[in-house]
């Protein structure tokens, strides 16, 4: 197992007025799966995202990734982790506007120190091969949503947590998106995709769906993982 949560509840707001956003969570991701978490907004997706990568913290709870005790490392371990262990694809992006789209995918190389592999050529297997010199503002939102998949997809750490990938994509860029997330599971990466758009989990191993911050079910879809060829939406 490379993710482990064991009985991990969050709960935001004051003690007179507490919000759980997730309940009594367990859940067990192993290397080279491909597992979508599925459910409306609000249903508790994106804080156990932010959990795992350790952008945030359980209220209680034991949640061991990659080995580490991330509910009991220090800030220093913390940071190490992050570099090693995971990255994020943000359904808001968060690249650097005074980056170019290869020096983005450049950072998430030196910053994981993934030598061997080459930003341009990252690049374009997104499709962004001829958008290398331009800057974010000079992108569109799905081409900057692309330039985020890039640098996650470069630093070739072992797990890849990504919000709600394809939001900002047509759907052509996103069955080509989808399809690089698979290979990386394939190539023996945990990968976890937030999503509401059920038909996403149709390419699923797993099937994690989560109501009031509750999981509901948790197995394969229905009917086994289709090809991303058969997607609609």
């Amino acid at each position: 197992m490379v993710i482990q949560l064991e009985g991990v509840t969050k709960r935001f707001g004051t003690e007179a007025m507490p919000v759980k956003a997730l309940r009594d969570i367990d859940l067990h991701v192993e290397a080279g799966e491909f597992v979508v978490v599925l459910g409306p907004s609000g249903s508790g997706k994106t804080t156990m995202l932010n959990l795992i990568g350790a952008l945030d913290t359980a209220t209680t709870g034991r949640i061991v990734v990659s080995g580490v005790d991330i509910s009991e490392a220090s800030r220093r371990e913390l940071f190490g982790f992050r570099r090693r262990s995971v990255s994020f694809i943000f359904q808001s992006f968060n690249i650097f506007p005074g980056l170019t789209a290869v020096e983005n995918v450049q950072f998430g190389i030196d910053i994981a120190a993934n030598d061997g592999i080459e930003a341009i050529d990252v690049l374009a297997s997104v499709g962004l091969g001829d958008r290398a010199d331009r800057f974010p503002h000079e992108l569109s939102g799905g081409e900057q949503q692309r330039v985020a998949i890039a640098r996650a997809l470069a630093t070739g750490n072992p797990i890849l947590l990504a919000d709600e990938p394809t939001g900002e994509l047509d759907f052509t860029t996103g069955v080509q998106i989808l399809r690089l997330l698979m290979e990386q599971a394939s190539d023996g990466r945990a990968v976890l995709v937030v999503t509401h758009n059920r038909e996403i989990s149709r390419i699923a191993d797993r099937v994690v769906e989560l109501s009031s911050g509750a999981i509901v079910s948790d197995g394969p879809p229905e009917g086994g993982p289709a090809d991303v060829a058969d997607l609609h939406w």
